[in-house]
């Protein structure tokens, strides 16, 4: 039987590699790819999925018993809980500042400092810092912990149209990363990217979180708009051309297929092995459509899910 000739796709973009990390703490590079995930056959890509670690600066309250289990008592200070995610694998620290949203806490500047420093002292992990997702409070909070963190090079988000101009400006001043964050929409990707980069953030400095929905929650739309943006940055678009971060583990361990224990139909299994599952298959789900960074929760998905990269890049 003759050989068969592989088609290889002749690609004329490359995503931009952007490093996170430095300043004595442990480096990763993630992006920098020429063809699609794990297609060693078109071209290499030099840095593989990284997996982040989402911690936050107070104890869940809204999380499900199983996935609490899991962690223990160090969910109850985020610089324990950083120190348990190396040991679970983590390559990045992802701190949510959920006590500041102004109906959870309501905490400030002095007390984001304070916590980025702590979980800066506990691990040398690169950090994404993150704050609750209000405009005006992310205003008030990620500077102070982007000056905590100065030289060290985190990531800042989220970075959105409401608030781009301060973020960007903070990420400018102290040599960080901002993370453009927009709602499953190409055009108001590419729009977000083209205003940070006018206001002067270099290409090295943006991280693209376009959204995801978990599995059976538009995880179809989410792997199409990410895989899109991929595809149009191998095809040359510099305005999509940075790389991916998913914050999928999250996305999964808010919806009650994960978290529902009590009055669900025996066909939906055992609810430990459910939510693990869900997170397993959503994260690989957003790799395979080109994310660089997957934010994950549950540490037995998270194992799974280092196996599953492993073995997609041939090791």
């Amino acid at each position: 039987m003759p050989d068969v000739e592989i088609p290889i796709e002749k690609w004329t973009g490359k995503v931009k590699e952007v490093k996170l990390g430095g300043g004595g703490r442990k480096e990763v590079v993630v992006g920098g790819e020429v063809t699609l995930p794990f297609l060693a056959f078109e071209g290499s890509n030099p840095n593989p999925p990284r997996i982040a670690i989402e911690i936050h600066d107070k104890e869940p309250i809204a999380w499900p018993a199983s996935l609490l289990a899991a962690w223990g008592d160090a969910v109850k200070d985020p610089g324990t809980w950083a120190k348990k995610a190396v040991e679970f694998g983590a390559e990045i620290i992802c701190l949510k500042l959920l006590s500041a949203h102004p109906e959870g806490g309501n905490t400030g500047a002095a007390e984001a400092k304070a916590v980025v420093d702590k979980v800066l002292s506990a691990v040398d992990l690169p950090l994404i810092v993150l704050g609750p997702g209000v405009a005006e409070k992310d205003n008030d909070i990620l500077p102070a912990a982007s000056d905590a963190a100065k030289g060290q090079r985190i990531a800042l988000g989220n970075c959105e149209e409401k608030n781009y101009r301060t973020i960007g400006a903070v990420c400018l001043s102290d040599g960080h990363i901002a993370i453009a964050k927009t709602p499953l929409d190409i055009n108001l990707c590419k729009q977000l990217n083209i205003m940070l980069s006018d206001l002067g953030v270099p290409a090295d400095s943006i991280l693209m979180d376009p959204d995801t929905g978990a599995l059976g929650y538009g995880i179809e739309y989410g792997y199409s708009i990410n895989e899109r943006l991929r595809l149009a940055a191998l095809g040359g678009d510099a305005m999509t051309s940075f790389p991916i971060i998913n914050h999928a583990g999250g996305e999964v361990w808010r919806q009650k297929e994960a978290k529902a224990s009590e009055g669900v139909p025996d066909a939906w299994g055992n609810p430990e092995e459910r939510g693990v599952l869900f997170e397993e298959i959503t994260t690989s789900t957003v790799i395979n459509a080109g994310c660089d960074i997957v934010v994950m929760c549950h540490p037995k998905a998270i194992e799974r899910v280092k196996a599953t990269i492993d073995k997609l890049a041939g090791k």
